[in-house]
């Protein structure tokens, strides 16, 4: 069994995101990328799957500017055996939208014929969580969203899922495109070995055109601004203040 995990480049979640002076957007100038730590959980699981004698082969893709060559190296190094890069942008500042990029992984399921997509439940850049759901609609594919733990057995998967009210477990019959959340695994950190041995392996250059995909964004950012800061907090003595305070603004 083939598993495909799309990846994404992102702003390094240790990075404090800052908004650009005129309001157009993030400012990416000198901050560190890294691989969403959605998708690297992706990559893990796909890895231990192919570890465990499931999974034949690992196939990373990423969707985006050329520079996620370095995303692609990463999961490369972690244990992937081969990457696609579809070049869909030249500004870094560019994100291509959800529906655009399940178009394009659809283009390229049907070439490459996976029995299972591993992807991260979300980007953290914006959040959307809507790719897995929109690509699993375009393929009329099973789905699970929100993965905590994952078992394949034979043509159908198990999985355990974090809802609002805690666990689910569901069954789903394969091909499927599963979205994993945080607990599902603890990705491994890549050995300088394979990071040299990652430079090696194929990676494949493609544009939307080569699928046949528009990528053009669909909608406009008109201002982006930071959150308000948050007030400073009040201490009180005792808990009927508290509830006198609260009345006060209204909250109770």
């Amino acid at each position: 069994m083939k598993v495909l995990v799309p990846v994404k480049r992102v702003i390094d979640y240790n990075v404090k995101v800052r908004v650009r002076a005129d309001g157009s957007g993030v400012d990416l100038a000198n901050v560190k990328m890294s691989m969403n730590p959605f998708d690297e959980i992706a990559v893990e699981e796909a890895i231990r799957l192919k570890e465990a004698g499931t999974a034949t082969e690992v196939v990373a893709v990423s969707i985006g500017v050329k520079q996620s060559q370095e995303t692609l190296r990463t999961a490369l190094a972690m244990g992937a055996d081969r990457a696609i890069l579809i070049v869909a942008a030249d500004d870094v500042h560019t994100d291509i939208e959800p529906l655009a990029v399940a178009k394009i992984l659809k283009a390229v399921i049907d070439e490459e014929a996976p029995g299972l997509v591993l992807a991260g439940k979300q980007a953290i850049d914006n959040d959307m969580n809507a790719t897995g759901q929109m690509l699993s609609a375009l393929l009329g594919w099973s789905q699970a969203t929100f993965a905590s733990d994952l078992s394949v057995d034979g043509d159908h998967a198990t999985v355990t899922r974090e809802v609002d009210g805690g666990l689910q477990t569901i069954k789903v019959k394969m091909p499927a495109i599963v979205t994993v959340d945080l607990r599902l695994n603890e990705p491994r950190y890549a050995s300088l070995p394979n990071i040299m041995k990652a430079k090696k392996k194929p990676l494949d250059e493609k544009t939307p055109a080569d699928y046949g995909v528009d990528a053009a964004p669909r909608l406009e950012i008109i201002k982006t601004t930071e959150p308000e800061a948050r007030k400073a907090g009040e201490m009180v003595a005792s808990v009927d203040e508290l509830v006198a305070k609260l009345k006060e603004a209204g909250a109770v």
